[in-house]
């Protein structure tokens, strides 16, 4: 058989394959997003307000027992691996990791770039919303809104704290209970 002809259809999962070809990338990170292998490289100013959200979050996040970080998030069943800008999750299910689901965590945040955005609007939103994470928190760099999504569900989240302009506060709810200054993103 010739390798044009070759068909890898048949006895090779396209969901098993895809991920683990994308932990075994070297050099930089990516992510699945509906099927499609996509670089992970934000630039500096995006980095610097994912940045501003940890620090603020960090000390109460530690309080519960949890770590915050950008690691693997696995959608068991589809064609989708992500890797958030930042996740908080209990420090026990972390430890040892390779990738997690999204409802181990306890908050995921995304932070738009001009090339994903409609990714994190849209797509990212229902996902994590049916994969359970319990708090999706969207900063639109764009369109300078942020928006809390909670009470997922599998047709999306049942709830929507927001849009908020920059500066506005955004109360984080349970376990949290805390208050985000938005200003200086």
């Amino acid at each position: 058989m010739s390798i044009e002809s070759a068909d890898y259809s048949h006895g090779v999962d396209p969901e098993r394959a895809l991920k683990y070809a994308i932990q075994h990338i070297r050099g930089d990170r990516a992510e699945i997003i509906e099927g499609v292998i996509e670089p992970v490289s934000p630039t500096w100013d995006h980095e610097t307000t994912a940045e501003t959200i940890r620090d603020q979050i960090r000390a109460r996040a530690r309080e519960l027992d949890c770590v915050t970080g950008s690691g693997n998030l696995d959608l068991p069943g589809s064609p989708n691996w992500y890797v958030p800008d930042l996740a908080v999750v209990p420090a026990a299910a972390a430890k040892g990791a390779g990738a997690l689901l999204p409802s181990d965590t306890l908050l995921v945040v995304e932070v738009t770039s001009e090339s994903n955005a409609e990714t994190d609007r849209v797509v990212k939103r229902r996902r994590y919303a049916e994969y359970g994470a319990p708090l999706y928190l969207l900063v639109d760099r764009q369109e300078r809104p942020v928006t809390l999504y909670s009470e997922p569900g599998q047709l999306g989240y049942t709830r929507a704290d927001g849009p908020h302009p920059y500066g506005t506060t955004v109360r984080l709810p349970e376990p949290f209970s805390i208050d985000l200054d938005t200003s200086n993103l």
